[in-house]
């Protein structure tokens, strides 16, 4: 991809998750979940959030806001990472251009699709779901060239979710093939992101506001797309640009929660010296989270005439019993409604749950959740009428080509193999045998699940 082209769109609402049967009912949740995914992309963010007025640029946040007078500086770089980082970093560029500043120089850790170069800002591949080589070498070089930033630097840290594997410099005493064997144990053992960024951020030399705090005394703005709960920038990417709360969690507890044995991080975890946290010094401002496609799936499922509610923002827990709950929702709804009514009833989700890794099969936690769903919806005869979907928003869920799946009440027709799909950690395999996973490509955001309930009339 050559320098100013933009990056994926992921397609139009219609073909955005392509997959799965195609009802009324499945149509209207397809739709939902592509309007969700394409509010939540940076350049719609960064057009609603951040503005220039006179030399100054305005960013307007859920619960912080900061104005920047461009004039007083006399150096900007951007240094960040993240799965939605190159497009969040384009955006603000461009935004920078409308106020007749132009980037001297940065890096930006990515995911390898989305490498290249914008207006002298690197984009540089990282690793996800666990760190490599080259993303500790290019996370160290972006950040060593903060040294040199003075008072009259601006630093922009464009941070969104991933960052906390792509943006990786683990301490010295560690290295990357321990923290590397950390991060996948816990995955696997279902730790919730709160712990496992309460580890990381532990382990590392930029995450836990060290980011900033090694620019000082430049002025730093952190430039946050969530993709947690509850949206603490503290928390998205282990927050390399915001020290952690006391009550962050300890790290040694967490290891011990999960039983997860890497002696040299326990090691260094136990002998560390109790150093305070860096000072919060930067701005951090998030600019989208969930809440925001969540608000707009809810607004184009009203204007296509559907009854649509959030119902909340913040799942969380064991995705397969998320996923069964959902199904015994969408169960009760369809044998509750009015059956004259005529407009369909949509219902709302976000969240972030996590799977227990015990087999060997492929599937992430939207895929273990609909097939749990589906379950549900077989056990209490469900029919075609009742879907359940559920996608990443950033196209990929866990670490499967796959964005998640959608079920109805016809989908299970062998209740058996999908229950030994489960067993094994094969939902993605079972939905594909079925038809029912759906794909997306990288869409170019990374802001929570999204899940959809539809009960058609």
């Amino acid at each position: 991809m050559t320098d100013g082209q933009s990056r994926s769109s992921g397609g139009d609402r219609s073909s955005l998750f392509a997959g799965g049967a195609e009802t009324p009912a499945a149509a209207l949740a397809r739709e939902c979940l592509a309007a969700g995914v394409a509010a939540a992309r940076p350049a719609r963010a960064v057009a609603d959030r951040v503005t220039v007025d006179d030399g100054r640029l305005h960013l307007t946040g859920r619960h912080r806001a900061a104005t920047v007078s461009l004039g007083d500086h006399d150096r900007l770089l951007l240094v960040g990472g993240g799965k939605a980082a190159r497009g969040l970093t384009e955006a603000l560029v461009d935004t920078l251009a409308a106020a007749n500043a132009t980037p001297d120089g940065g890096t930006v850790l990515v995911p390898p699709e989305d490498t290249g170069c914008r207006q002298r800002v690197g984009f540089v591949a990282g690793g996800h779901p666990t760190p490599t080589p080259g993303g500790v070498v290019a996370t160290r070089d972006a950040v060593a060239a903060l040294d040199a930033a003075g008072e009259e630097t601006l630093v922009f840290a464009p941070i969104t979710g991933g960052g906390s594997a792509l943006l990786a410099a683990p301490v010295p005493a560690v290295g990357l093939s321990a923290l590397q064997s950390a991060t996948r144990r816990l995955l696997d053992a279902g730790a919730s992101v709160d712990e496992l960024n309460a580890v990381r951020r532990a382990l590392s030399t930029v995450k836990g506001g060290r980011l900033a705090a090694r620019a000082a005394p430049a002025r730093v703005v952190g430039v946050v797309l969530s993709d947690v709960v509850g949206d603490d920038p503290a928390v998205v990417a282990s927050g390399p640009t915001v020290p952690p709360p006391p009550d962050s969690g300890d790290p040694l507890a967490v290891l011990r929660r999960y039983d997860v044995d890497t002696p040299r991080v326990r090691a260094f975890l136990r002998a560390r010296n109790r150093e305070p946290p860096a000072t919060d010094t930067a701005e951090t401002v998030v600019i989208a989270s969930g809440v925001r496609a969540l608000a707009a799936a809810r607004d184009h499922a009203r204007a296509r005439g559907a009854d649509a509610q959030v119902l909340a923002r913040g799942v969380t827990g064991e995705a397969r019993r998320c996923g069964r709950r959902a199904g015994a929702l969408a169960a009760t709804v369809a044998d509750c409604a009015d059956p004259t009514r005529e407009r369909p009833i949509l219902l709302l989700a976000g969240g972030e749950t996590t799977v227990s890794v015990t087999g060997t099969g492929s599937g992430g936690p939207n895929c273990e959740y609909v097939t749990s769903a589906a379950l549900e919806l077989a056990r209490r005869d469900a029919d075609a009428s009742a879907v359940v979907a559920a996608v990443d928003t950033d196209g990929h869920d866990g670490s499967t080509d796959a964005a998640g799946g959608m079920v109805s009440g016809e989908t299970v027709v062998e209740p058996e193999r999908a229950q030994r799909a489960l067993a094994d950690n094969d939902s993605l395999g079972w939905l594909r045998a079925v038809g029912a996973a759906l794909h997306s490509g990288a869409t170019g955001t990374n802001v929570n699940d999204l899940r959809v309930v539809v009960v058609a009339p």
